[in-house]
């Protein structure tokens, strides 16, 4: 199969050129800019976006029905990209010309001349297409001083129950579900709000979800998040296509692993919490992030949704980890987790008893 890979990238290539060329002649629809939050630090910040004629299915309602949520579903995977679309990103006097990639993804880098203040995590980029296109805000993220953790966490079967260890659930899930509709598990909205709020309540730390969903839920999953409660944060998930090395959006470890020690560098200085679940390979790519950073994990939270066979092997791992000095946490449920975070300092005292509550309010 491998040897097939390079000839299929081609192949895709060819076809997509043409593509493009024919809808260039014909659709006069303006290129509009459908930003990513972002991320960085005072002085550098990494503006995320992507170039489409299309717009995005309108906001999900309670009483959508299954069909009405597997059309928007569909609309979200039918992405008129614009490869090579001419985008300005300004931010804080500072502007630089980019150019979308094959599939229409604007990645954009901006070293600033002045610090961003400190008094707010979020901050605000302008995307303009070229040609005199609608411009668009984009949210980044930038730790205050005040922040003494990072959260890294995955989202499906982690935050967002999906079932993705069985392809029939996850697929109805998925195709007719909406962000209204589906459901997190238990109390994670609070405790990821404790997580964020650290043990003296002001810390405002910032979270990184890191998902292997394609970029053509990031608005369901961004919804998602909002409408539960959960605090907001850059999505870092996956591009469906081919290329040399695999077929659609790479490895689910290739992907995971990339993004985390991505921030792992951009912050030196600021410790992490992982947080995962059992069913693919989260506590393995966790297992390798704590080898290859040594002293910068504060504990690996892994949600258990699998089997007896696959739990003792979790829990070998956690021995494994236990002997670089971090504990890894196989938990049945988010209070297991609040409990340990609590024991650890990385929550305020009150925080398990908030997120038993939650819980309890649901029954």
């Amino acid at each position: 199969m491998n040897r097939l890979l390079p000839w299929l990238e081609h192949l895709e290539r060819r076809a997509d050129a043409i593509r493009y060329r024919l809808r260039d002649r014909w659709d006069r629809r303006p290129v509009w800019i459908h930003a990513y939050r972002g991320y960085g630090t005072p002085v550098e910040v990494h503006v995320l976006a992507r170039a489409l004629r299309n717009r995005l299915p309108p906001p999900p309602r309670d009483n959508d029905t299954a069909w009405r949520n597997a059309w928007a579903m569909l609309r979200r995977f039918e992405s008129d990209e614009v490869p090579g679309a001419a985008v300005r990103v300004s931010l804080q006097g500072r502007s630089v010309d980019v150019v979308a990639d094959d599939e229409g993804y604007v990645r954009a880098r901006l070293t600033l001349p002045e610090p961003l203040p400190g008094d707010r995590s979020w901050h605000e980029a302008t995307l303009e297409p070229a040609g005199g296109g609608t411009p668009t805000t984009g949210r980044v993220l930038v730790p205050p001083p005040s922040a003494r953790l990072g959260i890294i966490s995955d989202l499906d079967d982690t935050v967002l129950q999906t079932g993705a260890t069985r392809f029939r659930t996850m697929a109805r899930r998925t195709l007719f579900g909406n962000a209204r509709t589906r459901r997190p598990f238990d109390g994670v909205g609070v405790f990821y709000q404790a997580l964020h709020n650290g043990p003296g309540g002001r810390e405002a730390n910032p979270l990184f979800y890191v998902s292997s969903s394609p970029w053509n839920l990031y608005d369901f999953l961004v919804d998602f998040l909002r409408h539960h409660g959960i605090p907001d944060g850059p999505l870092f998930l996956r591009d469906l296509g081919l290329s040399r090395t695999q077929v659609g959006a790479g490895r689910h470890e290739t992907h995971k692993l990339a993004w985390i020690r991505r921030l792992l560098h951009t912050y030196p200085d600021l410790p992490f919490l992982l947080i995962g679940d059992s069913g693919q390979k989260d506590p393995e790519i966790y297992r390798d992030v704590v080898h290859g950073f040594p002293g910068r994990i504060r504990a690996v939270y892994i949600r258990d949704v699998s089997g007896a066979e696959r739990d003792a092997a979790v829990q070998a791992l956690a021995a494994e980890v236990h002997r670089q000095g971090v504990d890894l946490i196989l938990a049945p449920t988010t209070e297991v987790m609040a409990a340990h975070a609590a024991q650890a300092g990385l929550v305020a005292p009150d925080a398990v008893d908030q997120v038993r509550a939650a819980v309890s309010g649901l029954d």
